[in-house]
């Protein structure tokens, strides 16, 4: 386990209620606690990813009187699925890394929408077919900037 990527994903963990929380941005900021837990998560062994997620989605939870429970399950899920992507996919590609928070932030918003309740989330198109598509694009976005930014100085050890 890279200590720079478990730095890096807690340091973005924070700033993702930094952000949604300190600030209230809410949609206007993306969702970095999902994002560190995709990069860290394939750091890790499964029950540790699994771990990770639970405890994230426990803390977005007490910030959602709606639909308590629902983030702590779809991070726990999204958590242990991505540290299993580790034995399946080799990649680090910028399409790779692109897909990979594509996909694992609309895998988690799905889980979430499906798991709240009827009188309480919004339709189905709008949930999943734009929210969640424009909020997972965001997401990707952001990691390739960051695996841009700070790829190289990952791959030195921090060394110019």
């Amino acid at each position: 386990m890279r200590l720079l990527v478990v730095v890096g994903a807690v340091v973005l963990m924070v700033l993702h209620f930094v952000l949604h929380v300190g600030f209230s941005l809410r949609a206007g900021a993306p969702d970095l606690s999902t994002l560190g837990l995709l990069v860290l998560a394939r750091e890790v062994r499964m029950g540790t990813g699994a771990g990770i997620g639970f405890v994230l989605g426990l803390l977005e939870d007490a910030l959602n009187a709606l639909a308590f429970g629902t983030s702590t399950v779809a991070m726990t899920v999204v958590g242990a699925a991505a540290s299993r992507t580790r034995d399946l996919f080799v990649g680090e590609s910028a399409t790779f890394v692109a897909l990979y928070l594509f996909v694992g932030k609309w895998v988690r918003d799905g889980i979430q929408w499906t798991m709240t309740a009827p009188d309480v989330r919004e339709p189905l198109q709008r949930a999943l077919l734009v929210d969640a598509t424009v909020a997972s694009v965001y997401v990707a976005v952001v990691g390739l900037v960051l695996v841009r930014v700070f790829g190289n100085w990952l791959e030195t050890g921090g060394r110019s």
